[in-house]
């Protein structure tokens, strides 16, 4: 039988003071609207409203934590153009889909 997860996303957001956020999530929609709600990350509880900037899937968890953490380490020049450059797709903020994972043997 197969297992069904939602991918992974590492995701960037613009806040309201200007200052950028980035983090991973499996589900985008929900995660954006828990930031907007005050309910998301102590740092943009104060911060809100946000706006998605940059979305990128990830292949799973780890790989997401990785590209999350080599975000974290460019300079904010490095950040904007990675958002000028590949600004998120429609489908990437309703939320990721489901994809399918091998069956272990």
């Amino acid at each position: 039988m197969a297992v069904r997860s939602l991918a992974w996303v590492c995701y960037l957001l613009e806040c309201a003071d200007g200052t950028l956020y980035c983090g991973i999530t499996n589900n985008l929609e929900k995660r954006v609207d828990a930031h907007n709600a005050g309910e998301g990350a102590k740092y943009t509880r104060g911060r809100a409203p946000v706006r998605l900037a940059y979305a990128e899937a990830c292949e799973d968890k780890s790989a997401a934590l990785k590209r999350e953490r080599s975000i974290k380490r460019l300079p904010r020049a490095d950040k904007l153009a990675l958002c000028r450059a590949k600004p998120p797709r429609r489908a990437a903020r309703q939320g990721a889909g489901l994809t399918k994972r091998r069956e272990k043997r």
